[in-house]
Order: C-alpha cells, then structure tokens, then sequence
C-alpha cells in the first residue's frame, strides 16, 4: 500500500516454524516385568510414573517432561536405536544408576559415562543417551526427551528425508551425515546409517501428531501404507519407504494423532527426583521440565 514503510524485523521467523508434526508424546516398548522397569525407569532415570492414568500392573506410563515412555507389559521390545533424554543433575542421575544395580543384577542393565552423556542400558537392551541441559544443543529443556535416533541400512537417508519432507511434511534435512526430522518444538526424529546388522523390526512404536492429520492420512493411503485405523483422532503406519521409487527403507509403527485428540498437549506431571521424604522442603516435588527465564 503506498505510503506505508516497511518494518523491519532482526529475527529470523523461519526459526519458528515446526512444519507438520507438533507433538511427540512417547515411545511405547514392552517390558517384561513391571518391577524391574519401575527400577529403571522411575527409580534409575529418575523419570515420575503417570498419577492419573495406566496405574494398574499391566502397563506403566512414565513421564519425561512433555513426552511419555509407554511400558505394557508382554515380550520384551527393544528400539532400532537410542533414546535421547535431558535428565538436570548429572551427579544425582549416576548416583542413581549405580544404586539400581542391587534391582537389575542378572538383565541387560548398564552404564558407561561419556564425554557429552551417560550412555544406559536398560533391563532389557534399549538404549538411552543422557545429556545435560544444554539450550544451544537442545533448546530450553531442563528434562526431556530431545530426540528419538533410528539406525538405519546403508544409502536410505536421503530417501528418508523426502519421506518426511513430502509426505509427513515435517522438515527435514540430512546434517552430518544424518536425516535430522523436526516432529515437536526442540525435538527429533534422527537417523543413523549403520553396517551392523539390525534385528527384526519387534513392534515398538512412536507417537506423533500432525496439523494437516487428513492430509498425511491421504498420502499414506494413496501408497497403500496405513497399517490400522485406530479412532476418529488416529491410524498408524509402520513403513517408511522413498517417495520416488517407493522402495522400503525402515519400519518403525508411528501412531498419528490429531489435534483434536484427547490426549493432545495433555499437561504431565514431573517431579524432582532429589526430593525424598529424608531431604525434604515444602513447594520441591515438582520438576518444571523447561529452563527458567533468563
């Protein structure tokens, strides 16, 4: 419009942008013993058991920041890759480790400090890195879940990321050598290509949600690739395959949720590990899960 003057902007809005998927709510694995993963998951990790919902022995929910393990109980699963959390005091989470040991003596349990994170095992063989909070490497998370990491066959990366980008229309690019996919503010799917060989795909899952829900949904059926209708609010799809050439690249069951599902954004509880009914102080069991203002 004449007249008017062009305002500028010293932000780069683009930084904003999450694309399609806004949420990743968890990754659900089997466990074959509801004990041993409340050792590890609750007691070890420090992550806090949902208070409201899945309470019974067959199944535990068990929160980390915004995001969930789910943990039914039946034949152990174990993810094609590594976990990523950001856990607040890495004292306390090693002293932690190492007082677990008493629960899981006899399963796969173990853990290895590292330069930049503490490398764990579970009970069961699924694999977690542990980092510090770090806002320049993964935004404002104090506890959390910053990525999911897939290791995957030799020349399919490229081939993933237009998957993603085409079809999810999540953003996604291939950075040192890995397909890095944008799914949540601060959080990532990531993929590894690897020559070792990969066990069988076992049926674990992740969780997502999409703005455009119907628009993935037509893209998948159009290539014959929704594995289950699940409800109104969701379907699943397991296969991960190039959009080009429609040759299979990975497997993993991805459940896809709406925004208007129940269970969007739903707020979790966190608490603070170090609080115990010995060191104690009124208002310190609840863990905020992002970093306080600066």
């Amino acid at each position: 419009m004449d007249g008017m003057t062009k305002v500028e902007c010293p932000w780069n809005r683009a930084l904003e942008s999450l694309g399609n998927s806004v949420e990743l709510q968890h990754v659900n694995l089997r466990v074959p013993d509801q004990t041993k993963a409340t050792a590890f998951y609750i007691s070890a990790l420090g992550l806090t058991r949902d208070p409201y919902l899945v309470v019974g022995v067959e199944n535990m929910w068990a929160n980390a920041g915004v995001s969930q393990f789910h943990l039914p109980t039946g034949p152990a699963q174990v993810l094609r890759g590594t976990t990523g959390l950001v856990l607040p005091d890495r004292a306390q989470l090693l002293h932690r480790l190492q007082a677990a040991k008493r629960w899981l003596d006899g399963t796969l349990y173990g853990f290895e400090e590292r330069a930049d994170h503490v490398a764990i095992t579970c009970p069961w063989g699924n694999r977690i890195r542990a980092h510090a909070p770090d806002a320049d490497r993964f935004g404002r998370i104090n506890l959390g879940m910053p990525y999911v990491e897939f290791d995957v066959a030799p020349g399919t990366l490229p081939g993933i990321v237009r998957f993603y980008q085409q079809i999810v229309q999540a953003p996604a690019s291939l950075e040192g050598g890995v397909a890095k996919v944008l799914v949540a503010p601060g959080q990532h799917l990531t993929f590894r290509e690897t020559d070792a060989p990969q066990p069988a795909y076992d049926g674990h899952h992740i969780q997502l949600a999409f703005v455009d829900f119907g628009g993935v949904h037509a893209r998948l059926a159009e290539r014959g690739l929704i594995s289950q209708e699940d409800s109104q609010h969701q379907y699943r799809f397991i296969k991960i395959v190039d959009p080009d050439t429609g040759r299979l690249l990975f497997e993993v069951e991805h459940e896809c949720r709406s925004m208007t599902h129940p269970l969007f954004m739903r707020k979790l509880v966190n608490r603070n590990p170090a609080t115990t009914n010995l060191i104690y102080a009124p208002g310190a069991e609840a863990l905020a899960w992002a970093m306080p203002p600066e």
